[in-house]
């Protein structure tokens, strides 16, 4: 697909642009209005396919279980494996700008079924949750309260170092938009044990000391507006001393993991970084 088109649907994803102004640029890239719409579904999430472990896989237990967070209640997506350990690490999950979806519910089954308690939160909870409309989740995220959603999420890793089940360890895995929360949950709460931010926003330099927890980075080959950071935030996680191991999937698109993200998922680079992922949690959350 014509790099230029890809650019302008994460464009359209990641910025105030409208829906009808989306189409229109589409329609010019594409050589009309048609060949527009023909392409659509090869870009637009289909969650028909997210499923790769099924809602209802006998070996995990699912629940949406009420948590009270500084920023109100959030009814959040908890898979546990069946069998197993007594006591596990947990793993919070964080979406992309779309919400708590059943694509991030997929993932958080996966991370169940890697041995963990796996915990999909839904950061929209102060706005009355996450809706079935895309377009309009996207709006909900851009007036999300940064530092509320941290704190949230801070208090979640209390409460899943709490929980009668737990180990005591705890990591967050975060795509786009709840990479960069990955990234904001590692410098917040020093008590994150391990953090695997895919295509994040990166923290301010003079913050990145303050992490503690072991950092898996993946990033996108093709993402400047995402690895314009790079070089920054390296630069200041060795300065800091913070063990780090980052990865760069060269000729992947931004949203590579998303399985569901029609011409941007890369399925090569997606199975490597969650191969990566799933070891490195293993390791540093045992």
């Amino acid at each position: 697909m014509d790099p230029k088109i890809v650019a302008l649907y994460d464009e359209y994803t990641h910025a105030p642009l409208p829906r009808r102004t989306f189409l229109e640029r589409l329609a010019t890239l594409a050589g009309g209005t048609a060949a527009a719409y023909a392409l659509l579904p090869m870009l637009e999430n289909d969650y028909a396919r997210a499923a790769i472990v099924a809602p209802g896989d006998a070996r995990l237990a699912i629940e949406r279980v009420p948590i009270r967070l500084p920023g109100g209640e959030m009814r959040a997506y908890v898979a546990v494996p069946r069998a197993g350990p007594s006591k596990r690490a947990g793993v919070i999950v964080i979406h992309e700008n779309r919400g708590l979806n059943a694509h991030i519910e997929d993932v958080a089954r996966r991370v169940a079924l890697a041995g963990f308690t796996a915990v999909g939160v839904d950061m929209l909870h102060a706005q009355g949750g996450t809706p079935s409309d895309e377009d309009r989740a996207r709006e909900m995220i851009g007036k999300v309260d940064r530092g509320a959603a941290v704190a949230d999420l801070a208090a979640l890793v209390d409460w899943l170092r709490a929980r009668p089940d737990a180990n005591g360890r705890v990591g967050a895995i975060g795509f786009c938009w709840g990479g960069g929360m990955v990234n904001a949950l590692a410098v917040a709460a020093p008590s994150l044990d391990a953090a695997v931010p895919f295509y994040g926003q990166v923290p301010a330099a003079a913050d990145v000391a303050k992490i503690r927890a072991k950092l898996l980075l993946h990033y996108a080959g093709n993402d400047p507006r995402i690895n314009a950071g790079i070089l920054g935030y390296e630069a200041a996680l060795r300065a800091a001393g913070v063990a780090y191991t980052l990865h760069v999937y060269e000729g992947a698109e931004h949203a590579f993991h998303n399985d569901t993200a029609g011409a941007r998922y890369d399925e090569a680079a997606a199975k490597l970084a969650w191969t990566r992922t799933i070891a490195f949690l293993q390791a540093a959350l045992a």
